[in-house]
């Protein structure tokens, strides 16, 4: 994982709770495995969930993902509000965050 990118949450659960953050990356990996989706649809999958759940510290680390993965400026845009019409315009909290990283 790329340090700039994680949240300092994040990293604090890591380095504070090693066993409780293997367990953790443990079933996040499988369930990656068990997941039918191509890598940069099951990303921008995530960052709608990210924006709607409004959990925006993971969002730069997945908007990173994404890119590497070949999505475009716009399909992250779109996946930042594909939310609107279920959750309103708390997503676009979410948005200035993931250009930035994009743009990154």
């Amino acid at each position: 994982m790329e340090k700039s990118l994680i949240s300092n949450a994040f990293e604090t659960f890591m380095n504070e709770a090693p066993e409780h953050a293997k367990a953790w990356m443990g079933a996040v990996q499988k369930l990656d495995h068990a997941s039918a989706l191509d890598k940069k649809t099951e990303e921008l999958s995530y960052i709608a969930v990210l924006a709607a759940a409004k959990l925006e510290s993971g969002i730069p680390f997945h908007v990173k993902q994404a890119k590497d993965h070949g999505a475009t400026r716009e399909e992250v845009i779109s996946a930042i509000l594909i939310g609107l019409p279920a959750v309103g315009n708390a997503v676009i909290s979410s948005l200035p965050i993931a250009l930035k990283a994009y743009d990154a």
